[in-house]
């Protein structure tokens, strides 16, 4: 029995395998991620309109950076894959073999309120040779339970969609 459920999902993806060298300090992450920044300390306006038209514009504002981070990093002229995903992993057509074990760092973007953009890392778990190409399985390693729940999240969200699109029918 599987551990997360999956979906088929269309996605920006880019496939690279991760060399020895790199292997010790890899690790699943959010592109641009400024968490690490703590906000400096304000005192929020009496007005609470004015208050609301803040966080309105900072909100714009994380949205803006988030978009040049994109850009900047390449994420935004990623070719967009089929792949089926779970919190647990992804399968996806290739082509270009792996072997099994090979470490590969999977370039992404998922989308659920809004898009995230992020570097994740997998054991590859079995590569077929399927009509011309290969359909590679990997195993998520070396992640956060924040970036695996942002994924399950994400499935969930297009687990959503797809009922809402066959109720259409």
């Amino acid at each position: 029995m599987r551990e997360y459920s999956r979906v088929d999902a269309n996605i920006p993806l880019s496939v690279r395998l991760v060399s020895d060298e790199e292997k010790p300090d890899i690790r699943a992450r959010i592109s641009g991620d400024l968490t690490i920044i703590s906000p400096t300390p304000y005192e929020e306006p009496s007005d609470k309109t004015l208050a609301e038209w803040l966080k309105y514009i900072n909100s714009k504002l994380d949205f803006l950076i988030n978009l040049l981070s994109l850009k900047q990093e390449g994420f935004s002229s990623l070719p967009v894959k089929r792949v089926n995903i779970s919190g647990g992993g992804m399968s996806f057509f290739s082509d270009t073999p792996y072997n099994i074990g090979d470490v590969i760092e999977l370039k992404t973007v998922l989308e659920n309120l809004y898009p995230v953009a992020m570097y994740l890392y997998g054991k590859v778990l079995s590569c077929e040779k399927i009509d011309g190409g290969y359909k590679i399985a990997v195993e998520f390693i070396n992640i956060d339970e924040d970036i695996r729940d942002y994924i399950v999240r994400f499935v969930f969200h297009r687990q959503r969609q797809i009922i809402r699109q066959q109720k259409e029918i």
